[in-house]
C-alpha cells in the first residue's frame, strides 16, 4: 500500500529556514511526479510544488516561488522541500503527494512566528 511520511516541520522565527522530508514506499517512486501541498485551518489545500520523477522538472505556487524549493533522492525514495525565508503566512501542515495516487501523508506542521 502507499504510504507517505512527512516530517522536519517546528516551529522557526520570521526569515528563518526549515527542510521537509518525505518518506515514500508502495509505489515505483522514481517513475512518479510528486507535490508539496499545504493547509491552514478552515482552507483547503494549497499545491504549492511539484517535481519530475527524475527531478530535472519543478514548478511552484507564486506565493512559493524563488523562497521554497522541491528535490528528490530517488535512491532513498524521498522528497524534500526547503523553505527560506518563511513568512507567518507560510504557517501551515504540509503534506507530500503524488499526483496520479489519491494517498495523502499525516502531514508535518510548520509554525513561523516571532
Amino acid at each position: 500500500q502507499v504510504q507517505l511520511v512527512e516530517s522536519g516541520g517546528g516551529l522557526v522565527q520570521p526569515g528563518g529556514s526549515l527542510r521537509l522530508s518525505c518518506a515514500a514506499s508502495g509505489f515505483t517512486f522514481s517513475s512518479a511526479w510528486m507535490s508539496w501541498y499545504r493547509q491552514t485551518p478552515g482552507k483547503g489545500r494549497e499545491l504549492i510544488a511539484t517535481i519530475s520523477g527524475s527531478g530535472d522538472s519543478t514548478d511552484y505556487a507564486d506565493s512559493v516561488k524563488g523562497r521554497f524549493t522541491i528535490s528528490r533522492d530517488n535512491a532513498k525514495n524521498t522528497v524534500y522541500l526547503q523553505l527560506n525565508r518563511l513568512k507567518p503566512e507560510d504557517t501551515a501542515v504540509y503534506y507530500c503527494k503524488a499526483p496520479l495516487l489519491t494517498s495523502w501523508g499525516q502531514g508535518t506542521q510548520v509554525t513561523v512566528s516571532s
